[in-house]
């Protein structure tokens, strides 16, 4: 049996995985697509902050990496500062990149939500963002991130 909260998403993009894990895990290429500032310190127990996400100068997202594969899987923790309902570190989001059809095809899932609200939230905000990235890796601009509506978040 599957676990109920969890998301699920799955994006071909026009890029190698090499650039792709680059837009996942390089500072500089995150806040192009997610976020106004990034921490990523890509190795197993280091930090994850993004802040700034939406254009919400306040809203910031924390967590840890569990698993770095260059190239073909990220795992970490996430949550957000401030939150009751998803507190920094208490879900995980896992990432692989498979080499496909001339791009690469990245498979996410973003498990340990808390309930049916977060879990919706998460999926609007990952269809999103996942947009974005699939752009921004392409070598399009993805323009301005003005967000999406967050409710329960």
């Amino acid at each position: 049996m599957s676990e109920p909260f969890v998301v699920r998403r799955e994006i071909q993009i026009a890029a190698p995985p090499a650039t792709v894990f680059a837009f996942l895990t390089d500072p500089e290429k995150i806040v192009g697509w997610m976020g106004a500032e990034a921490t990523s310190e890509a190795h197993p127990g280091g930090l994850y902050l993004l802040k700034g996400v939406g254009g919400d100068h306040a809203r910031t997202a924390r967590g840890a990496f569990r698993e770095v594969v260059p190239v073909h899987r990220l795992a970490y923790s996430i949550g957000w500062e401030g939150s009751g309902e998803v507190p920094p570190g208490s879900s995980l989001i896992e990432i692989d990149l498979v080499d496909r059809d001339g791009g690469t095809l990245l498979h996410m899932t973003h498990s340990g939500l808390p309930n049916a609200a977060q879990c919706a939230s998460h999926d609007r905000g990952w269809a999103h963002y996942l947009s974005r990235l699939a752009m921004a890796a392409a070598g399009r601009n993805p323009g301005v991130d003005r967000g999406v509506e967050r409710r329960g978040t």
